[in-house]
């Protein structure tokens, strides 16, 4: 099946927002078990007509059976709201295209962070170095935060970015400054975050020319995602690019590699 980012525009397209539920949300978890938890949220799905409840389940029964006795979640809640009432009547999952990803990016817009951004950019070629921008005030609020080389060629691997994210929120800007990486986000994550860029800065996406200053626009609504630099001047800035030197593999790759490297040499040179 041909799959594209373009498919999952699609369904975030029709698919409303009903949870009020952190890291972005009011609730918790354990707040929604002592509404009835998962049961209750199939059955008020059912009731929509959004699940299908004659298939069979592990129980020997079906979905519709297991569901008999349990209660929907009542109208005098706000943690999973009706239909007629969402909290964002498209997704979250928004994705994003525009001279600064002509691939595209994903961002994980909720509605309470608003849905464009403008602001000048604010440049670090890893996390490392935005931990250390941070403690020495490089980061101030209207920034558009840059955090490149951290995709799946440049981390390698394509680190997780809850550090960066989790930093920015410690510091108090959480909800001042917006992040753009070529990198990805977990659940945790929250804020206007935009990941994924494509081509990633290694590859010598236009995310590797972005410098400090240049003015982003990131606009959720339209789907853009913009550096407002002329043609010419990203096309000399790309003729003086060079591509970054490899970095050593991370995690348990370098520990097999300082154990076995010796004995095997370049054994796993094209890993």
């Amino acid at each position: 099946m041909k799959l594209t980012l373009r498919d999952f525009q699609h369904v975030s397209n029709r698919v409303p927002m009903l949870a009020d539920l952190k890291p972005s949300g009011k609730y918790l978890m354990e707040d929604l078990s002592a509404l009835g938890g998962v049961p209750a949220v199939m059955k008020t799905l059912l009731n929509e007509k959004l699940l299908t409840g004659d298939l069979l389940t592990v129980t020997g029964k079906t979905v519709e059976e297991n569901l008999t006795s349990v209660a929907a979640l009542d109208e005098e809640q706000d943690l999973l709201r009706p239909f007629s009432n969402p909290i964002k009547a498209d997704g979250h999952i928004q994705i994003l295209y525009g001279n600064l990803a002509p691939e595209g990016a994903v961002a994980k817009i909720t509605g309470k962070e608003g849905t464009k951004f403008v602001g000048p950019a604010s440049v670090f070629d890893s996390e490392e170095e935005l931990n250390e921008g941070l403690t020495q005030g490089k980061v101030e609020a209207g920034q558009v935060v840059i955090i490149r080389y951290v995709g799946p060629k440049g981390g390698p691997g394509m680190p997780e970015m809850l550090k960066p994210t989790s930093a920015i929120i410690g510091a108090g800007l959480g909800d001042k400054v917006a992040l753009v990486t070529d990198g990805r986000f977990s659940g945790g994550t929250h804020g206007f975050v935009i990941g994924h860029v494509c081509p990633e800065a290694y590859d010598g996406g236009p995310i590797a020319l972005v410098r400090n200053g240049d003015q982003v626009v990131l606009d959720a609504a339209n789907n853009t995602i913009s550096v407002l630099v002329e043609e010419d001047e990203m096309t000399a800035r790309r003729a003086q690019w060079t591509p970054p030197a490899e970095k050593a593999p991370r995690g348990v790759l370098r520990k097999y590699i300082r154990t076995v490297g010796s004995a095997s040499e370049g054994c796993i040179t094209d890993s």
